[in-house]
């Protein structure tokens, strides 16, 4: 062989020596960084995504995702941050910034250690991991010291939340007592059972408020739940007081006023000028029919339907036939109790609440997209948010001429609320339809707006509404002078003579209410003497 033949032979064994050991360097080490493994494992962390933490972890940890859902679900975690530090050799430190719902946020100083598995960078999962005084066999917890409950109170800061208030306040405040089941599920952390919390009305309602947040001491506990370390403490807040505008002199009025009806009644007050709920009675007790009741609102509906007619061009003056009967879409429609006045006025057709009158003039004059406009501008179809559950009153689109008819003066599908009805009369006086509300402090979001009346209508329907309580179907009800409303005589259920409710709506300065008496027969005859009786009383 050549010396240049050895040279050459030497040179290639060399070149395939060092292309070799480079490919066996490329195969056999160790692939990613300690710090990217620790980064993805944070970021699946703040995720909640348990498969990629344990897909990093070694040894594989079945109960990884058992571990931090439970501590996840014990601590109340909404969200969970992680800042990496600097990493150096296998020791990732971090920090863990935790949000508690119905706490706050609780910031702790963890780390991971890593270690070359397979030729990759792992987390060495153990319970350190999660928090450094973890230890196999513990887990995280949470104990909770809640402050004094706020109080509610009546516009005139005295309590309606305490023993000794009437059924009907009673059940506007609702009550306290030791969270259920379905309590623990709606509520959520930090709440557990045996903790107080309020059922029905604004304790229910106003829950986070009331209640504040408490003071949460955040441990480390063995498998029987005892403290093994205190890691922890989150001052809590004192409950906030709740404001509503009841008027505790207004509420006796009206409590007196039904008391003594031997069928279910219910009376609703409020304040024109503002909306405010002054009064909420109900007898007898156990459910609130005032706010939450659904009845056909009969005559006292014609409000609307007058505002309506009147907004389209007809008249106080205008005449209009008032027959016993009138025959429309193929159904007879009827006055109560057959009465027929001939041809009269509008106005006196609203004071004696003639049924055919209405009944003609609405489907002769106005389209159903008309009166269901009408009905919204009086706050129909809309969710009412006072503060306490209140139902909404509904005014269905009229599917024929015959419902249309019926609907003209309340009855058919359409329900409402005597809380939605005294609404009806405060927005007559005030001008503007306003959402009623009983929590004045703090503000309860999502109120409807506001809509004002056109003058001209309402001007118009306050001198009709005084008709009915001066010459109309109130005239012997013997009602404070400056008083204004509207009877009702609603039919429920069926039969050739079905029986009704009665009902009366309406204002004396700028106090507006609604009263109900369930099968109490005839609005004049019956609820608006009762609201007489309420407005004498109230002042």
């Amino acid at each position: 062989m050549t010396r240049r033949a050895t040279v050459i032979l030497v040179s290639c064994l060399a070149l395939a020596g060092i292309v070799a050991g480079t490919i066996t360097y490329v195969l056999l080490r160790t692939k990613g960084s300690p710090r990217a493994t620790a980064a993805a494992f944070l970021a699946a962390w703040e995720k909640n995504d348990y498969a990629a933490m344990a897909a990093l972890t070694v040894p594989p940890s079945p109960d990884l995702a058992g571990r931090l859902g439970a501590m996840r679900t014990g601590l109340g975690v909404t969200k969970a941050g992680f800042r990496l530090g600097a990493v150096r050799g296998g020791h990732a430190p971090y920090t863990a910034t935790l949000t508690l719902k119905g706490v706050g946020t609780w910031t702790y100083e963890g780390a991971l250690n890593l270690a070359k598995h397979d030729r990759r960078w792992r987390v060495a999962w153990t319970a350190a991991a999660i928090h450094p005084r973890l230890r196999e066999g513990q887990r995280l917890a949470i104990k909770t010291s809640w402050p004094k409950r706020g109080a509610i109170l009546a516009a005139d800061g005295s309590r309606i939340d305490v023993p000794g208030v009437s059924g009907s306040v009673q059940q506007l405040a609702g009550l306290v007592g030791p969270a259920t089941a379905a309590d623990l599920k709606r509520l959520g952390s930090p709440y557990k059972k045996g903790d107080k919390v309020g059922h029905g009305g604004i304790q229910q309602e106003m829950e986070r408020r009331l209640a504040g947040t408490p003071t949460t001491a955040i441990e480390v506990v063995d498998q029987a739940g005892r403290p093994v370390a205190a890691l922890h403490t989150i001052p809590g807040r004192a409950g906030g007081t709740v404001r509503t505008s009841l008027d505790p002199r207004v509420q006796a009025a009206a409590a007196r006023a039904i008391t003594s009806q031997g069928k279910p009644a219910s009376l609703v007050a409020i304040r024109a000028s503002t909306g405010q709920i002054l009064a909420v009675a109900n007898q007898p007790g156990g459910f609130s029919r005032a706010l939450l009741g659904h009845y056909p609102p009969g005559s006292t509906f014609k409000v609307i339907t007058a505002a309506a007619l009147l907004a389209d061009g007809l008249s106080p003056a205008g005449r209009v036939p008032c027959a016993k009967t009138a025959n429309i879409g193929g159904r007879e429609v009827h006055n109560f109790e057959g009465e027929a006045f001939g041809e009269i006025d509008f106005r006196t057709a609203f004071a004696k609440s003639c049924n055919t009158a209405f009944a003609t003039q609405a489907t002769q004059r106005l389209t159903k997209q008309q009166l269901t406009s009408a009905a919204r501008q009086f706050g129909f179809n809309t969710p009412l948010r006072p503060g306490v559950p209140a139902a909404r009153s509904s005014f269905p689109g009229p599917g024929d001429l015959v419902e249309f008819a019926a609907a003209s003066f309340g009855q058919a599908r359409v329900s409402a609320t005597p809380l939605s009805m005294a609404a009806v009369a405060a927005a007559v006086k005030a001008g503007r339809w306003l959402p009623p509300r009983l929590v004045v402090s703090p503000a309860v979001p999502g109120q409807p707006k506001a809509i004002a009346l056109n003058p001209a209508v309402d001007a118009n329907l306050r001198a009709m509404m005084a008709a009915v309580v001066t010459s109309g179907t109130a005239a012997t009800a013997r009602l404070p002078a400056g008083t204004a409303g509207k009877t009702g005589t609603a039919e429920y259920g069926t039969g050739a003579k079905p029986p009704t409710h009665a009902w009366f709506i309406g204002y004396r300065g700028d106090l507006a209410f609604a009263v109900i008496v369930e099968g109490g027969g005839i609005g004049g005859d019956v609820a608006a003497p009762l609201a007489g009786t309420f407005l004498r009383a109230a002042g």
